[in-house]
C-alpha cells in the first residue's frame, strides 16, 4: 500500500464546493477525511480566509508522483490558475508525506516543508490520526503544540463526507 497525507484549501469562488471537487478526484483512494477548518491566510495575508482540509488516500499502484498527477489533477477540475506563490487560488492540494518518501526534488519535496509549522495541516490531521507522525519532525500532536493556532477555527457546519 502507497499511503499518503494530503492537505487541500480553497479561498476562492465556493470554497466548500472546491474542497469537494478534490474528494471527489480522489474518491477511490480515500480513506480518511478531515473535519474543515477555516483559516486566515498564510505566507501572503492580503486575501481571503481559507477553508481547509486533510486527506488520507492510499492506492498500492501509486508513488508518489502519482499523487502529485492526481494532486495537479484535482486542481485543474477546480479551475486553478497559478498566478502568485502562496495567493488566491480555488483549491491547493498539497502533498504532505508519501509512506515517510523522502525528496528534494523542486517539483515535489517530501515531506512538504511547510507542513510542520502550518497548524493548517497539522489540527484535521491531528483530527483523523491522533498518533500520526510527521517524517523528520515528530508527532503531529506535539508539533501542533508548538504552532500559532489564533486564526485556525473549525467548521461543524460544513462536511465534505459522502460527497462522491
Amino acid at each position: 500500500m502507497t499511503r499518503a497525507v494530503l492537505s487541500i484549501g480553497s479561498n476562492l469562488g465556493d470554497r466548500e464546493a472546491n474542497l469537494r471537487i478534490a474528494v471527489e478526484v480522489l474518491w477511490d483512494w480515500l480513506r480518511a477525511i478531515s473535519p474543515v477548518y477555516e483559516t486566515k491566510p498564510w505566507g501572503v495575508e492580503d486575501q481571503p480566509d481559507f477553508l481547509n482540509a486533510v486527506l488520507i488516500v492510499d492506492d498500492p499502484a501509486a508513488d508518489e508522483w502519482t499523487w502529485l498527477h492526481r494532486a495537479q489533477s484535482a486542481e485543474h477540475h477546480a479551475g486553478r490558475v497559478r498566478t502568485r506563490h502562496w495567493g488566491p487560488r480555488t483549491l491547493d492540494v498539497d502533498i504532505v508525506t508519501v509512506d515517510g518518501v523522502t525528496s528534494d526534488h523542486p517539483d515535489l519535496r517530501l515531506p512538504h516543508p511547510g507542513a510542520h509549522e502550518r497548524a493548517t495541516v497539522l489540527a484535521p490531521w491531528l483530527d483523523i490520526e491522533p498518533h500520526a507522525g510527521l517524517p523528520g519532525h515528530g508527532l503531529v500532536r506535539e508539533l501542533l503544540a508548538g504552532t500559532d493556532t489564533s486564526g485556525l477555527r473549525k467548521r461543524d457546519d460544513l462536511r465534505l463526507v459522502g460527497t462522491a
